[in-house]
């Protein structure tokens, strides 16, 4: 089954550029790891809250907003798509995001949608 790995942090937060680069450092070995074991399916980092626009469409007219979806005190930042054979295997994984020490990781499963349908 797959699994969308969402990580959230505080952007707000500022770190000294040698624990940026430890972090980057952790987040490289932790994702040739699950590119290893077979799990990993893909994954991105994401730009700033500062880039992001909210589409809704109410009464047939589109309304932008620039920003989130949600002011929160955490963002989303990142995510890997994983592959684990339960709940228990994805949030094994998610625990092992270098992010879940100071952020919070949401595990989703992904809806399986039936090919042809």
């Amino acid at each position: 089954m797959q699994y969308l790995l969402l990580i959230y942090n505080c952007e707000g937060q500022s770190a000294e550029a040698h624990e940026t680069a430890a972090i980057m450092k952790e987040y490289g070995a932790f994702t040739r790891g699950i590119i290893e074991s077979g799990h990993y399916k893909g994954g991105n980092a994401l730009q700033p809250v500062t880039t992001a626009t909210s589409v809704r469409v109410r009464d047939g007219k589109t309304l932008l907003t620039d920003g989130p979806f949600a002011e929160t005190a955490e963002q989303l930042g990142g995510y890997y798509l994983i592959e684990a054979a339960n709940l228990d295997d994805a949030t094994a994984i998610a625990a092992r995001i270098p992010g879940a020490r100071t952020g919070t990781i949401e595990v989703r499963p992904i809806w399986s949608v039936p090919t042809g349908a």
